[in-house]
């Protein structure tokens, strides 16, 4: 009786939550598809439109933010891939001196906040020359302790027989990495792409600090440029551009997130 009624209340705990988390989100589609004078009264038979989004994407350059956001992932993504699997085959595959610290290094990277160094990467951006360009927004992150870790607790569950048995068949190095452990942790990459992809696709203060031209802000900074007018805001218009923006997330995670979730479980300390 005491567990029966245990669970009835957790599932209810689990749903108000669910549906207070949800509400912002109800809110941002109701308005996003219809008229401005609904967007504070709700009528059920209220007509379903699409110019919001027409015109939110005609009132400002959405398309070069979609395409500084795409160039500026790729470039991280790419980076995070390489460098991180380099580092974490280098971990795994040869012992050499201090590696347990130099991992207890990377690992403490985690605990610091991104927000504290934004001065210091700010200085190094300027004396460089890498202001405003999407190169410069895209240097802080080009590796990742959260990378490095995954993909090393991953090259650690692989057998060392298949390892031994492509050194005795006289594989290199580069051919072991490339054939066994890269494909063996392929769902871990996809998990983690998805992880790097939304921080980034997300990320805020970063890009709005370190730029000032339309011409090479992503979608975070354009959108806050375009809710934030003289005249007044107008919720339909505002809210139709957050989905734009926010469209491709969700049906990644929508699409990847059995892989998504399984692969973050599999993760551990090893």
């Amino acid at each position: 009786m005491n567990r029966g009624l245990t669970k009835l209340m957790l599932s209810t705990l689990t749903t108000v939550f669910a549906a207070v988390w949800a509400l912002p989100f109800i809110y941002s589609v109701w308005t996003a598809f219809h008229d401005e004078r609904y967007a504070a009264n709700f009528k059920w038979d209220a007509p379903w439109i699409f110019d919001n989004f027409v015109e939110a994407w005609h009132a400002a350059p959405f398309a070069m933010y979609f395409a500084n956001t795409l160039i500026l992932i790729t470039i991280v993504l790419v980076a995070n891939l390489i460098l991180c699997t380099l580092v974490a085959y280098a971990f795994v595959r040869y012992k050499f001196r201090w590696a347990g610290f130099l991992f207890a290094l990377i690992m403490v990277q985690l605990l610091i906040s991104p927000e504290i160094l934004i001065v210091e990467n700010y200085l190094i951006l300027s004396r460089i020359g890498l202001t405003n360009t999407i190169i410069g927004i895209a240097l802080p992150y080009l590796t990742s302790a959260f990378g490095i870790f995954l993909l090393r607790q991953t090259f650690l569950s692989v057998p060392k027989s298949l390892d031994e048995a492509a050194q005795i068949e006289g594989a290199s190095t580069w051919r072991i990495l490339w054939n066994i452990y890269v494909p063996l942790a392929w769902p871990v990459y996809l998990a983690y792409s998805l992880v790097s992809v939304s921080f980034h696709w997300n990320n805020f203060l970063w890009p709005l600090i370190v730029t000032n031209s339309p011409e090479v802000r992503p979608l975070t900074v354009g959108l806050s440029v375009f809710a934030t007018v003289d005249s007044g805001v107008e919720w339909s218009l505002v809210n139709a551009a957050t989905l734009m923006t926010t469209a491709p997330l969700i049906i990644a995670f929508i699409i990847f997130q059995r892989q998504f979730v399984a692969n973050f479980m599999r993760a551990g300390i090893k």
